[in-house]
C-alpha cells in the first residue's frame, strides 16, 4: 500500500510543489489542501486537490481529511499548523469518544501537550534551556513598562518578536531603548483593517479579516542580540525520533530578518542536538526547522525559534542523512530506508525562484534548485499569480513612484 499523504498550504509557498513532488516520487499518494491559484496545481505530482477557505478553514480541512482518509497530513505553512491544532482542540470538546481526526492530528504533529509549546516563541525557548540548550536570554513583554525594566538587566541592542508572525514579518531589531518601545507598539497592536483589506484585495486572501474582527492581540517576546551568522536546520521526526534533517548557514536573504535566497550545507552537532532534544522531549513526529545564530568569534550557536512545519529544505535529497523525504516515506510504508544519491555535491544551494533576484555571477557557482521536468511549475514560480493582478502592478507602481521622491528629496537636502 502506498502511504497516502495531505499536505496543507494557506499561503502559496514555493517550496509546497517540492516537498509533494519529493513525497510523489519516493512512492506515497499525495493530495493537496491548498489556495486557488497555488503553484502546486502546475504539477501532476498530486493526485487530487481541495480548495482552502479562508472564511471557513476547519470545513475545508475536514473536507479534504474525509475525501482523501489520510496515513499523515503535513503542514506547509505556518497556519495549517494552527488550524490543526485548533481543530483538534474542538474535536476533543465535541466528540463523544475519542475521534479519528483528532488521532491522525497527533500522529502526523505529536501529543497536544506539544501544541502550546511549537506555537508560542517563548514556551518553546523555555523548554529548550530546561534541555541544557543554548538560548538568548529572552523575556515575555506584556506593557512598555517591561521594557524599561530589561533594560536593567540587558543591555542593547534587543530582537523583539511577535507571535503569529512568519517570514521575517513581526521581528524588528531595537539600538535604543526608544526605538524598542515604538516596535513593541508596532508589533504588538491588533491587526489593523487596513492590512485585512490590501490582503484580501491584493492576495485574495480574507484570513485578515478574522483577526481584525477578533481584536486579536499577539504576544511579544525580547531577546538579546546574538552577532552572528544567522543559520536553520530542518528535521523530520517521528515519535520523538529524527529520521533525517539537513543544516545550513544563510548566505543571503531578504534583508536582516527575512527568509533566506542561497544558504551553504553544513555540518554543525550543536544545530542538530538541539533538534534531537526538542523532538524528543515533546515527542513530536513530521517536519520542522529551527533558527540560530552562530556567534561571531566564539562560534556558539544559539537557538532563537521554531518553525513547527515544512521548510525550504525539506524536499532535499542530499544523502543519507540528509534524505528527509526519503526517510519520511519509508517510515510511512515501513520498509528500509534505500540510500539516494544527493541531488547535488555542491554544498552552496540557491532556493527557486527566492534567489533569482541575486547577482547573476555569484549565483554560477551555486546549485540553482530547480524544479527539473516541471516547466510549467518554473513559470508559475518565477512570475507569481498575485503580481499578475493589475491591483499588485498599481501599488507596486506607487510603492515604487514614492520611493523614487523620497530619493529625490534626499539627494536635494544632500546638497
Amino acid at each position: 500500500m502506498r502511504p497516502k499523504v495531505l499536505i496543507s498550504d494557506t499561503d502559496r509557498r514555493p517550496y509546497t510543489a517540492r516537498v509533494a513532488i519529493s513525497l510523489a516520487a519516493a512512492g506515497c499518494d499525495v493530495s493537496a489542501l491548498i489556495t486557488p491559484n497555488h503553484p502546486l496545481l502546475k504539477t501532476r505530482a498530486v493526485r487530487t486537490t481541495f480548495l482552502y477557505s479562508a472564511l471557513s478553514p476547519f470545513d475545508s480541512l475536514l473536507a479534504a481529511i474525509e475525501a482523501t482518509r489520510p496515513d499523515i497530513i503535513v503542514p506547509c505553512c505556518d497556519r495549517g499548523v494552527q488550524y490543526l491544532h485548533e481543530l483538534h482542540s474542538r474535536l476533543r470538546v465535541h466528540a463523544n469518544s475519542r475521534s479519528v481526526t483528532a488521532d491522525l492530528i497527533e500522529r502526523s504533529l505529536g501529543p497536544v501537550e506539544s501544541y502550546p509549546v511549537v506555537s508560542a516563541r517563548y514556551g518553546l525557548l523555555k523548554v529548550a534551556q530546561g534541555e541544557g540548550l543554548r538560548v538568548p536570554q529572552t523575556k515575555l513583554i506584556v506593557t512598555v513598562d517591561d521594557l524599561k525594566a530589561w533594560q536593567t538587566e540587558q543591555p542593547l541592542p534587543w530582537v523583539l518578536k511577535s507571535d503569529g508572525t512568519w517570514g521575517g514579518r513581526g521581528v524588528r531589531i531595537a539600538d535604543t531603548l526608544e526605538q524598542a518601545e515604538q516596535s513593541f507598539l508596532e508589533i504588538s497592536r491588533v491587526s489593523g483593517f487596513g492590512r485585512a483589506l490590501k490582503r484580501l484585495c491584493v492576495n485574495r486572501d480574507p484570513f485578515w479579516l478574522q483577526p481584525w474582527w477578533r481584536g486579536f492581540r499577539p504576544s511579544v517576546i525580547v531577546q538579546s542580540h546574538i552577532p552572528g551568522r544567522p543559520a536553520n536546520c530542518g528535521v523530520v521526526c517521528w515519535q520523538g525520533r529524527v529520521l533525517a534533517g539537513i543544516g545550513v548557514e544563510v548566505v543571503s536573504s531578504e534583508g536582516l530578518t527575512g527568509p533566506a535566497g542561497v544558504v551553504r550545507v553544513v555540518d554543525n552537532p550543536e544545530m542538530m542536538l538541539c533538534a534531537e532534544r526538542i523532538a524528543r522531549r515533546l515527542g513530536l513526529s513530521g517536519f520542522f526547522g529551527l533558527d540560530f545564530m552562530i556567534e561571531y568569534g566564539s562560534g556558539a550557536t544559539y537557538l532563537i525559534e521554531m518553525n513547527p512545519r515544512c521548510t525550504p529544505v525539506s524536499h532535499l535529497q542530499l544523502g543519507k542523512g540528509r534524505d528527509m523525504i526519503g526517510a519520511f516515506a519509508a517510515q510511512l510504508s515501513g520498509q528500509s530506508y534505500v540510500d539516494t544519491p544527493p541531488v547535488t555535491d555542491n554544498n552552496v544551494i540557491a532556493y527557486f525562484p527566492q534567489a533569482w533576484s541575486e547577482d547573476r555571477q555569484l549565483l554560477n557557482s551555486h546549485f540553482h534548485d530547480i524544479p527539473q521536468g516541471e516547466p510549467d511549475l518554473v513559470k508559475e514560480l518565477l512570475f507569481s499569480w498575485p503580481q499578475r493582478t493589475f491591483l499588485y502592478r498599481a501599488i507596486s507602481y506607487l510603492h515604487n513612484m514614492a520611493g523614487a521622491a523620497a530619493s529625490v528629496v534626499d539627494s536635494k537636502s544632500f546638497r
